[in-house]
Order: C-alpha cells, then sequence, then structure tokens
C-alpha cells in the first residue's frame, strides 16, 4: 500500500497527527512531503506550485494507491498541475477550517483561505475533521459565503461536501496512557526566576495553562480570571507555559508583571517529559481559547491527571462534562475556586477518562474511514 502524506502548513498539531497515523500503519509504504508553518498566505495559496513544479515534483508523479492531505494543501489546483493524481484516492483532514478562525484586529481580511477550503473539500475524496463543531462551522461559513456571491454559484456544494465528510479526532498517543505515579522526589527546579519562589504547599491551587501566546488563545480572558481570582483571595500558582512570539499580545507582559508571585513555570517548556512532570503537579488545565477545534493540549493535560476548565462553547461541549465547562470569566472565577475550597480539604477533583481517544482505540477506525476509500482492499 503505497501512501502520499501531504501536510502543507506542518505546525505543531498537524505534525503530531501525521506521525501518529504513520506510526499506526507501519505496513504501509508511506512517503511524506512537508512544508514549513510560516508565511501563511503564501503557504496556503503556493504549496501546489511548490510540490508539483519543484524539487518533489517528480516524487508527487509516482504511482500512489492513496493520498492524504492536510487541508491547508491547495488539493484542486495541485490536481491541475499534477494531473497525474487525479485519479487517486484522497482523503482530506481538516485540523481547522478558516470560517471559525476568529480575526485579530490587525488581520488581514481575505474571502481566499475560505475559499481555498470549499475548493480542496470539492477535490477531495473522503473529508475527516477532528470535531463535529470543525465540520458544522465549515458547512455553515461555507453555505453562508456562498450566498454573498452575485451570481453562478452552482447548487449542492455544500451537501457534496456534507455527503462525503465525518468526524474522526486525532488520537494521542497511547505512551501518555502508560501509567506514571507522581514523582516523590519531584520539585519545582524549572520555575521562572522572576516567579513565585516559596514553598509549594498542598493547600495551593495549581493551574496550568498552555498554548501558543498567539491573541486566539485568549489571554485577555486569562487576565480577567486572575484578577478574579486575586479579588476572592484565592491562593493560587500558575504556570503560564506555551511558545512567545514577536507579536505576542501585550496581556502577557501584564500578567508576568502583575502576578509575577502567583507564576511558576513561564514560557515554552521544551522537555517532554518535564512538561508531562508539570502537568501531573498541577491541579486544574485551563482554557481560556477563542479558537479551538479540538484542543490536543486539554485532552493531553486529563490524561496526565488535570481536571480540565474550559469555555462552554466551540468544540468543548462534545468533550467534556457541563461541570467542567464555565459560560463567561466570572463563571470560571467560581469554578476555580470551589476547586481551590476543594484542595484545601483535601477533596479530590473530578477526573476524566480519555483512553478512548488512544491511537490504539482509533486505529481500526482510521483503517476503517480510508480502506473504503483506497484503490484497492487491504486488511487489518
Amino acid at each position: 500500500m503505497k501512501v502520499l502524506l501531504l501536510s502543507a502548513y506542518d505546525a505543531d498539531s498537524h505534525k503530531r497527527w501525521r506521525k501518529g497515523l504513520v506510526a499506526a500503519f507501519p505496513e504501509w509504504q508511506w512517503t511524506v512531503l512537508t512544508l514549513p508553518p510560516r508565511y501563511f498566505s503564501w503557504r496556503i495559496r503556493g504549496n501546489s506550485l511548490t510540490w508539483a513544479r519543484g524539487e518533489n515534483a517528480q516524487t508527487l508523479r509516482q504511482t500512489w494507491d492513496l493520498i492524504i492531505a492536510t487541508s491547508m494543501t491547495d488539493l484542486s489546483a495541485l490536481r491541475g498541475l499534477a494531473p497525474e493524481i487525479v485519479g487517486v484516492p484522497t482523503a482530506v483532514y481538516f485540523h481547522e477550517n478558516q470560517f471559525a478562525y476568529p480575526s485579530s484586529s490587525d488581520a488581514f481580511r481575505s474571502l481566499e483561505p475560505k475559499l481555498l477550503n470549499i475548493y480542496t473539500a470539492l477535490a477531495g475524496d473522503l473529508l475527516l475533521f477532528n470535531s463535529e463543531y470543525n465540520r458544522r462551522t465549515l458547512l455553515e461559513g461555507a453555505a453562508k459565503l456562498l450566498k454573498r456571491f452575485p451570481d453562478c454559484v452552482p447548487a449542492g456544494v455544500c451537501e457534496e461536501i456534507e455527503r462525503k465528510s465525518q468526524v474522526l479526532p486525532v488520537p494521542l498517543e497511547d505512551a501518555l496512557f502508560i501509567e506514571e505515579s507522581l514523582e516523590a522526589d519531584f520539585t519545582w527546579n524549572h520555575r521562572w526566576p522572576q516567579g513565585y519562589q516559596g514553598e509549594v504547599t498542598e493547600d495551593i491551587l495549581i493551574i496550568s495553562w498552555a498554548a501558543r501566546w498567539e491573541y486566539d488563545k485568549g489571554v485577555d480572558r486569562l487576565l480577567k480570571i486572575l484578577e478574579g481570582l486575586k479579588e476572592n483571595k484565592v491562593k493560587f500558582l500558575l504556570n503560564l507555559m506555551g511558545q512567545s512570539f514577536r507579536n505576542s499580545p501585550k496581556e502577557f507582559e501584564r500578567i508576568k508583571q502583575e502576578f509575577s508571585q502567583n507564576l511558576l513555570v513561564v514560557g515554552y517548556v521544551e522537555n517532554e517529559q518535564l512538561y508531562r512532570q508539570t502537568l501531573r503537579n498541577s491541579h486544574v488545565f485551563l482554557s481560556t481559547a477563542y479558537h479551538e477545534f479540538q484542543g490536543l493540549a486539554v485532552m493531553e493535560a486529563a490524561v496526565a491527571g488535570c481536571t480540565p476548565l474550559v469555555p462552554d462553547e466551540q468544540c468543548y461541549p462534545e468533550f467534556y462534562p457541563e461541570k467542567l465547562r464555565y459560560l463567561g470569566v466570572g463563571n470560571a472565577v467560581v469554578r476555580l475556586e470551589a476547586m481551590f475550597k476543594k484542595v484545601q480539604c483535601v477533596e479530590g477533583l473530578d477526573k476524566l477518562d480519555f483512553q478512548n481517544f488512544s491511537w490504539a482505540s482509533h486505529r481500526y477506525k482510521y483503517l476503517r474511514a480510508l480502506n473504503h476509500h483506497a484503490s484497492y482492499i487491504f486488511s487489518n
């Protein structure tokens, strides 16, 4: 089984998915082509040109049994530039869609990324989405966009996309589910030098937050929640983790200045084992995101033993019970305060079982979906 995998904007979550997919099917003959996750506007429009006329042109034109591409791939243009792949069954994986992506105040508002989502969806034979929220918002957004055009819009576009789409989440690595006892000698040696340096006692609520330091991850909402906790005299420490950027929102600096004595770990934790140890020694994993189609970081934290607290919006209602979702900043503060009181009384917090999101649990589901669209029947 010769499979070509195309990841046109190989961001961390896309990389994690494709590596897991390749590892889940070692019996297949994989060829993986990726492009770096930078220069978004050029990358989503230029990937077809890069691959079809660049150094991988001959690779593209080999004989394939199946092509799997991420939704950032400009599949319709790629098939035009490399007609040899037109007849190859092609599955498209949607990690996100451009219709539900919040725009920053300085973002260039172009219809092209949304149209490319539609064209790629139409060009694919099988469309896989990591959540129903992702699938639904693409269909609703596409329908709304097509109604805006003045003429010559064919009927049935969204219906065609819907017919060949299904939900299949990004699974978590099986290694995450191997039981690891809490390290008796764990110490916070990787804490931020400008942050809290005192003893981390058992009556302190330890909150972890981890995401890209960008506007869509809701740092403004995080700041307001921290202000609410401080006003209510909740005793807490925060691990403010994730990759920062030159143009990261100014609220991150405010948090570092105004809540320095509530901060334990700050910034990107490069060592995976240390990152997971940090999660295992936290009580709560807090999400404040305005944009989340599955939220692998929250799931991973839950597997590590954190109690997730997430917004009651986006994809989260699909994966988390109501008692672990919050409606607005005030409600988040109330729920965190209740968790703090449980910690003070040495009561256990709610835990979730994500075992059914492992690759071991999802391998057959991927096999069944891809098998149906492959060029020949292959067995498990």
